[in-house]
Order: C-alpha cells, then structure tokens, then sequence
C-alpha cells in the first residue's frame, strides 16, 4: 500500500486511524478519561479520522513503542482498512516514530505533534509565535535521520547548498539560522519585560499568576476579577499568551496574570521554548492554582501542575481555587470538603461563572493586607 504526502491539517483528508495507548506510565490513571483527552486535542484542531483504536500496553517496546504483537495487530488494520496515517495519544521519540511509518507503510503523528499545532493555532503575540517556532524548529531537527526529503518539503526553501552539502545538512543549517533568528528576537522581547518587571518590583507592586490545567477556568476568573474580554472558549489551550490585568482590592493596586495551562505529557521542546513566559510565574508574589472540581480527573491534573512547576523550578506559595462547584451535588462536594480538600491548603471553592459565584476568592484576596508576607497565607 503506498502512502501519499500527509499533514494533520491536509484539505484532502487523508483516511486516518487514531490510536489510543494506555501505559503504566500514564499519568491519568483513568485509561477512558485520558482517551477522552486526547479525542479533545483532535477536537481542537478539528481532525476528522476514519476509524479509532485503543489498546493497553502492559510493556513498552523501546525502538518501536509497540511489542510485537501489538504492531502486527495495527499492521493488519491498517492494511485491511488502507489508512494513509496514524495518529498516536502518546508521544513517540523520533526513532518509534520512524520505525512505525516503516512497519505501518502510513504517515505517524503523536501527541507531541498533536499539542505543537494546537500552540500553532492558539499563539496570537509576537512572543507566543516565536516560541512556538522554536519548538517547532527544534522538533524537525530531532526527525532529521531518514527524512531529508520529507523535511524539505515541509520546512519549504532552504536555501542553496554549499559545495559537497547533502539535503540534511542544509535543512540542519537552515534549522540553526531559524533557531538563533528567533531567538534573538526572543531576548529583544525578554528585555523590554525585563524592564517592566524592575518597574514593578520598585514600585512595589504584588503580581498573582493564574496556573492550572488547561481548561480549568483560568480565563474565566480573570475576566470577572478584572472586568476583562480576554478569550473564553470550551476547548484546550484556548489561552496560549499571558495576559496581564489590573485588579483593585480595596484600594490596593495588584496585577494578576492569566497564563498557560499545563496538560499531561506536555512536551519537553514546547515547555524548553516558553520559559521565557513560564519563568514570569517565579516572580509572582502568590500562584492561584484553579482546579476543575468537577472533572473526575482533577487529582490527577493538580499532580501534572504540580509536577510541572516543580520542572521549572517554580516554587511559590500557592492559593488553590476549587473552581466549577455548581456542577457538583452538593453532597458529592460535602464529602470531598471533609475527607480529601483539606490537604490543598489554603483554598477556596467558586463557580467562576458569576460575580455572585466568584465572591469566596474575592474575599479571600481582599482579606490579605499584603501578598509580600507570603507566611500569613499558609496560616489558614
């Protein structure tokens, strides 16, 4: 069966098969609630596919993610059904990725490459744009071996070659020159925040950052404490760029920061390009971490948040926002208040849906006199 050039976003629809793998590794530890995750990242980008599969993977094989057995399994699918590609819910290494396109004869895309094009989509500032192209810069230069070709066409013109230059090495050269283009805007940016940031720190000024799992919220919150319009939508990574406000509590001025929301298996490439934008949580004064109490998954999330500030090294005090209550029985959130929140302390419950619903935070932040003394927020 021969396979045809293919993208995620290709017009002619390439017949496509999703493939759900569920590991020990998995940090969602309902196997149906993480596919249902990763059919919300095609739902994002809007993916038709032809037909699905899921599996559980009791062992990993290393070069090829599938054992054996399950490959073969896959392989007769594919042939029997003649799907042109197959997109994965975890995320392959370049070297799975290349021997599965060989024993599959289909165009493979994972999670990694699922969640860069949703960044692709979402980013709307200059910033955000230059460090998407970095992590997409440097997730072609890791699939450089075997697809010299391929690459080229996607990357588009590179440039001449240099006398005894092969197609790789011009593509890697051509990575490069992107790569120290764009991050040397990158910098010209970070300094002008740079700047900024002195600015607030002389004058004294305490800045909150919104943190949490994507979807959980965020946005929402800082739209009714702010009488803001930033964007809102039911979808993950909805808000990519951090958004910054003014919020007034009682006379005091604080500026409260929107940013992005974390998932699980969040790529490396996608968290190494926006430290520039995640390192803005180390200089907050307090992180309000929103989590989605309605979602039966929402341990699991606020372990990923945790995991991932712990990875950047972010380490603040945190105020937890139990946001969503009102889609909860009220029973259901009695007995989590008694037998389980207690160990996320301080915290507040909210549906951030009203200003009536958002009052337990409001109150709460007008209650601390100052957001420099972070012990006082431990003591509740």
């Amino acid at each position: 069966m021969a396979t045809k050039e293919a993208t995620l976003t290709s017009e002619d629809h390439p017949k496509t098969l999703i493939v759900g793998l569920y590991t020990q590794y998995n940090v969602i530890s309902d196997q149906n609630r993480y596919y249902e995750e990763f059919l919300s990242l095609l739902d994002t980008l809007k993916i038709n596919y032809d037909g699905t599969h899921f599996t559980k993977l009791r062992h990993i094989d290393n070069p090829n993610f599938l054992t054996k057995g399950k490959r073969q399994e896959l392989a007769e699918i594919c042939e029997k059904e003649e799907y042109e590609q197959v997109i994965f819910s975890v995320v392959l290494s370049p070297l799975q990725e290349r021997n599965l396109e060989d024993f599959l004869n289909c165009k493979i895309f994972d999670r990694e490459k699922l969640i860069l094009e949703i960044f692709k989509q979402s980013a709307q500032t200059s910033e955000g744009k230059i460090q998407v192209e970095m992590a997409e810069i440097e997730f072609l230069r890791t699939r450089l071996s075997g697809k010299g070709i391929e690459l080229a066409q996607q990357i588009g013109g590179i440039g001449g070659k240099g006398p005894g230059e092969t197609a790789k090495e011009s593509i890697k050269r051509h990575l490069a020159e992107r790569m120290r283009q764009a991050k040397k805007k990158l910098k010209t940016l970070q300094h002008s925040k740079d700047i900024q940031r002195k600015q607030r720190l002389l004058r004294k000024i305490d800045q909150l950052a919104l943190v949490g799992y994507t979807n959980s919220g965020k946005s929402t919150i800082l739209n009714q404490l702010t009488k803001s319009d930033v964007l809102v939508e039911d979808k993950l990574f909805a808000t990519l760029d951090t958004t910054t406000r003014k919020l007034f509590l009682d006379g005091k001025n604080v500026l409260i920061s929107d940013t992005i929301g974390f998932i699980s298996e969040l790529p490396h490439h996608l968290i190494e390009a926006f430290k520039s934008t995640l390192d803005e949580l180390k200089f907050a004064t307090l992180l309000l971490h929103v989590v989605d109490i309605s979602n039966p998954m929402w341990r699991d999330q606020v372990k990923v948040v945790q995991e991932t500030l712990k990875d950047i090294e972010v380490d603040k005090s945190i105020l937890y926002i139990f946001n969503k209550i009102d889609q909860l029985e009220q029973k259901e959130l009695e007995t989590l208040k008694k037998d389980e929140l207690n160990n996320f302390t301080p915290h507040v419950f909210i549906s951030a849906k009203s200003k009536t619903g958002i009052k337990p935070l409001l109150e709460y932040l007008k209650s601390k006199k100052t957001f420099n003394v972070l012990e006082n927020l431990n003591e509740n």
